[in-house]
């Protein structure tokens, strides 16, 4: 599954698309981590994936720098700074924003990354 793919699978709006070494529409995702905890998401969570998270703030983009996530899926509407979207622009991690919550887009990418295996 792309994270184009992903975007699309949830209605989801694109706030930040440029990507290291890639272009968005090709950047495959490996999986994906629900958690709000970012010590659970350095421990757990998989290279390449997507993080699934209400935690909208320029440390969600360090962890998932951390531990080399793709993509950072922001849930239930919550606001994105400037800053949060400026740090996933260096360092190449696409945001998206959704206003539905954790359990309904884990499912949902689940659902459907085991449907494209």
């Amino acid at each position: 599954m792309t994270i184009n793919e992903a975007i699309a699978a949830l209605h989801a709006e694109l706030i930040q698309g440029e990507l290291n070494g890639g272009n968005i529409e090709d950047a495959e995702l490996t999986g994906a981590y629900t958690s709000d905890l970012l010590s659970d998401v350095m421990a757990n969570a998989r290279d390449g994936g997507a993080l699934i998270t209400i935690q909208a703030h320029k440390n969600t983009v360090a962890v998932a720098t951390l531990v080399n996530i793709s993509l950072i899926v922001v849930c239930n509407s919550r606001p994105i700074p400037e800053d949060m979207i400026l740090a996933a622009r260096e360092e190449g991690i696409a945001i998206i924003r959704t206003g539905e919550n954790q359990f309904t887009v884990s499912g949902k990418l689940y659902e459907f990354m085991k449907a494209h295996r």
